[in-house]
């Protein structure tokens, strides 16, 4: 029996996260174990939507594979066809025209204010901040329209092709996407002051889920994970392709590694992304879009990597005589980061769980693939 003098020890039990859970975007299974409101020890099970993509590949022409791998990914669905071009155009040793890359550019740069504004509003959701959640998704839905304006569709694009791309921008459609990005580039201008400032945002993401910067190197996370954690690595500079080189990026790092410092890398991301696209129209030269409709890819290897939305992307191709390719292999960020949530959950309150997990933004049918 305890005296009233004594202390009582918390309970310690293992609760399940998912893989259906309400925070969770997506199937992911978690096991917990946790001593009174405290998480200790984290193991993580995935698997659970396995779509068989890769296979999937090989009995595809490699045109069609461009088609396939933009459906991998919804919020990064123009970086996954653009790098498994990137790395059909190795093997074949093409290299696109000028106005294509910077066309490239555009259409990567657009997914990635719509996919960092969604993650977050998803943070302010988990908040419980659902006035904010609204008022971001509302300023995401300008980015929204400029890809239904510019590519006719509002998720998947269906701009990349091997050998360069399939949409081009007269003047009628460039005035407007100007006009759109100058519409909302305030908007990303007054949400960054939130987020920076506002008292139950700072509550619940400062000091939590905190991944330091050796932890970040050791995982080999990559994107916002990692230049929250102070990490300056960003293929867009590390590896320039397209039309990156003369465009001007920027690295956004912070320093503290926790769940407000990767919202913010995000947000002044997305801030960039706005005036990236503006440049790349401002310098945006005439000529061809595409090489001939479709090139002969030879047999060969090779990889390719991207920037994506979530951090580094790679693509492995292996070709042979066929139409179709030998081998298809992806690397996603996810892959990367989610490994570290062992690091950010551990002495974690169990109420920060889902705001946490979400701060890697995590995609699971990319990773599952």
């Amino acid at each position: 029996m305890t005296t009233p003098h004594e202390t009582q020890v918390p309970e310690t039990y293992t609760i399940p996260v998912g893989p259906l859970h309400v925070a969770l975007e997506e199937p992911m299974y978690f096991k917990i174990d946790v001593r009174g409101e405290t998480v200790g020890a984290v193991d993580i099970n995935a698997g659970h939507v396995h779509r068989g993509i890769e296979y999937l590949a090989t009995h595809r022409s490699i045109t069609q594979t461009v088609v396939l791998t933009e459906r991998i990914c919804s919020l990064c669905s123009a970086s996954h066809p653009e790098s498994f071009a990137m790395a059909a155009e190795t093997i074949a040793g093409l290299e696109i025209p000028p106005r294509a890359k910077y066309l490239r550019v555009i259409a990567g740069e657009v997914k990635r204010i719509a996919s960092n504004l969604f993650n977050v509003a998803i943070l302010a959701h988990l908040v419980g901040f659902e006035t904010l959640f609204m008022h971001v998704m509302q300023v995401r839905e300008i980015a929204q329209d400029i890809k239904e304006g510019v590519f006719g569709n509002r998720m998947d694009l269906g701009a990349i092709c091997i050998g360069g791309v399939r949409y081009d921008l007269d003047e009628e459609v460039t005035a407007d996407l100007k006009a759109r990005l100058k519409r909302i580039s305030p908007l990303v201008d007054e949400l960054i002051d939130t987020y920076r400032t506002n008292g139950s945002i700072l509550r619940r993401t400062r000091g939590v889920g905190v991944l330091t910067r050796e932890q970040a190197l050791s995982t080999g996370v990559v994107g916002p994970v990692a230049r929250g954690a102070g990490i300056a690595y960003d293929v867009r500079l590390a590896a320039p392709y397209a039309a990156y080189p003369d465009l001007d990026v920027q690295v956004r790092t912070q320093e503290d590694g926790d769940v407000w410092s990767r919202a913010m890398v995000r947000l002044y991301e997305a801030r960039d992304a706005i005036d990236i696209v503006l440049r790349a129209l401002d310098r945006l030269p005439d000529g061809e879009i595409h090489l001939e409709d479709r090139p002969d890819i030879p047999p060969g290897q090779a990889m390719a990597k991207v920037e994506a939305p979530r951090g580094e992307l790679v693509y492995y191709l292996k070709t042979n005589e066929t139409a179709n390719p030998e081998r298809v292999k992806w690397r996603v960020p996810t892959f990367m980061n989610w490994d570290a949530l062992r690091f950010m959950l551990a002495g974690a309150k169990v109420a920060d769980i889902a705001i946490i997990v979400n701060s890697i933004d995590p995609c699971i049918s990319c990773t599952e693939r």
